[in-house]
């Protein structure tokens, strides 16, 4: 089943093929692969960047995120050679910067995992700061707005590589079932020389 892809904002796209065009600007911003690219670039495969702060709610509170980011995988000739962000300032959708590394063919492999899945789904990333983590959600919502972030229980986490301890890459969980695994990995541990 096709993903239902947002189209990212205007002003954000805009910001990353000025980015991409403009070599003095951003010499300094371009990563080796996007350095030594043959050929033309072209950003793709939008995705809004979400941030989960606080992955034990407090009582009677649902998770909740917050849009940061858009995200644009980077294509030079067959496959993805970088990505960019960009960040909402006070002035609009602006560039942010230009990378790659584990996360790049994680997500590209996790997007080809989520295509291949029967249910319809709105691609995002979310990110956990509280593991050091990067999960691609799918949302159920498909005709939800970007910057609309509650995960629903039965939307679905893909953590990408590299993962957390105890937390495998690439394996597809129900929100319901990864959050309360993730709130474990925070959970403080006994102290020292008290009682277990």
């Amino acid at each position: 089943m096709p993903l239902h892809v947002l189209p990212a904002p205007a002003p954000a796209l805009r910001s990353v093929l000025t980015a991409l065009g403009s070599p003095t600007a951003v010499r300094e911003d371009r990563t080796p692969a996007l350095r030594s690219a043959q050929g033309p670039v072209s950003p793709e495969s939008p995705l809004p960047v979400h941030v989960l702060d606080q992955i034990v709610p407090t009582p009677g509170d649902r998770p909740c995120t917050r849009l940061t980011g858009w995200r644009f995988l980077i294509r030079g000739g067959e496959r993805y050679v970088a990505a960019a962000e960009t960040v909402l300032t006070a002035d609009g959708w602006t560039f942010s910067h230009f990378f790659e590394g584990p996360y790049l063919t994680s997500t590209e492999r996790a997007l080809r995992q989520a295509e291949a899945m029967t249910t319809p789904y709105q691609p995002r990333l979310l990110s956990i700061p509280e593991l050091y983590m990067l999960t691609l959600w799918l949302h159920r919502g498909t005709d939800a707005d970007a910057d609309s972030g509650t995960p629903q229980p039965t939307d679905i986490l893909v953590p990408l590589a590299p993962a957390p301890p105890g937390i495998a890459a690439h394996r597809p969980h129900r929100v319901a079932e990864l959050l309360p695994l993730m709130s474990l990995r925070i959970a403080p541990g006994p102290l020292l020389g008290s009682p277990a």
